[in-house]
């Protein structure tokens, strides 16, 4: 039997963590894997002190993993300096995350992690895209899929999957950014990939409210009145099971968590601050509702810290594993 496709890593900023972070990781994965091949400049990759090995192909990563990083090879054209990003290697880096998505798209890969970027050179270079996210979701508009269509940020900690209506948006708009198709397409979102990448059958989502306790039936506020409860039943007339709006803050508790496999939040903090309380190091972004399966670590570029030996990769570690598990849940 052959060996399965790898994940496809892309390195990210080259001046932050990700090349330390990366090769942190394939030490504690070598053994157990899941395997990867790393989309970047090898010769970065090997300063940081761990074997490299160079090769031509993605179904090449599995001979090697064991024993030495794997590289698809694509050098940069300006020297890196730790902590301080380079305009010009700006395209390199959308160009590695570009290849990373279409050795998915081609099962060459069976899928994504990304490694931190910096946003500030790629706009400077023409980059488009507000992040990540919406790059991978337009590399991917075009491909074969089956079920609503995301992009959907999703933020897991241990038994916590937080999945975002609104992302980054200020506190001020989030009010008029949720509505009732919103909420309903970020919930089909989740109830789908609940079933095909973490092979729930039955999934239970929860429903986060906006205003303090539920708006207590609208005297303290009305968008669980007018928006969220109807929302709520439009969907599970259409079988998703979801809550009406819950409380916030009494959502995130280790029994609360117990009654559902994922929560919708709808803004940034309110998933993010219970995300980051029960894991700060190991939490993992996912993407949801794309072609392909994609994974971060939930963290940034790290100038500050590069080449002291600081940065911890817990989280990119914990990103190829749940992307190896999501990959083999869409294969059975």
């Amino acid at each position: 039997m052959s060996a399965p496709a790898p994940l496809a890593l892309s390195m990210g900023e080259p001046a932050g963590v990700g090349p330390e972070i990366i090769a942190k990781a394939w030490r504690d994965l070598k053994s157990s894997g899941p395997a990867f091949v790393v989309i970047g400049d090898a010769a970065l990759l090997a300063k940081q002190g761990q074997p490299v090995r160079s090769v031509t192909a993605a179904s090449d990563a599995a001979g090697v993993f064991d024993r030495a990083i794997p590289v698809l090879d694509h050098s940069l054209p300006a020297e890196v300096r730790a902590g301080q990003p380079e305009p010009a290697n700006a395209g390199s880096v959308a160009d590695w995350i570009e290849q990373a998505v279409g050795l998915a798209l081609s099962g060459e890969a069976a899928g994504v992690v990304t490694a931190p970027i910096a946003k500030a050179p790629l706009y400077a270079a023409g980059f488009r895209f507000p992040g990540h996210t919406e790059f991978i979701a337009e590399l991917t508009a075009d491909a074969p899929f089956t079920g609503t269509r995301g992009p959907v940020m999703m933020l897991t900690a241990k038994n916590l999957r937080a999945c975002l209506v609104t992302i980054h948006a200020p506190l001020s708009q989030v009010p008029e950014l949720v509505t009732a198709e919103r909420v309903c397409r970020t919930a089909r979102v989740v109830h789908e990939a609940m079933k095909r990448d973490f092979g729930i059958a039955a999934p239970r989502l929860a429903l986060a409210a906006l205003n303090p306790h539920a708006g207590e039936g609208g005297s303290i506020g009305l968008e669980e009145v007018e928006v969220l409860i109807p929302a709520a039943a439009t969907l599970r007339a259409e079988g998703v099971s979801i809550t009406d709006p819950l409380p916030a803050d009494t959502l995130f508790h280790e029994d609360a968590r117990a009654g559902y496999d994922a929560v919708l939040c709808l803004y940034h903090d309110q998933a993010l601050i219970p995300v980051k309380t029960l894991d700060f190091w190991g939490g993992v972004n996912t993407t949801l509702g794309l072609p392909i399966v994609r994974t971060s670590p939930d963290h940034g570029t790290g100038f500050d810290i590069v080449g002291k030996g600081m940065a911890r990769p817990d989280s990119l570690i914990a990103a190829v594993r749940l992307a190896g598990q999501m990959a083999a849940a869409r294969a059975t």
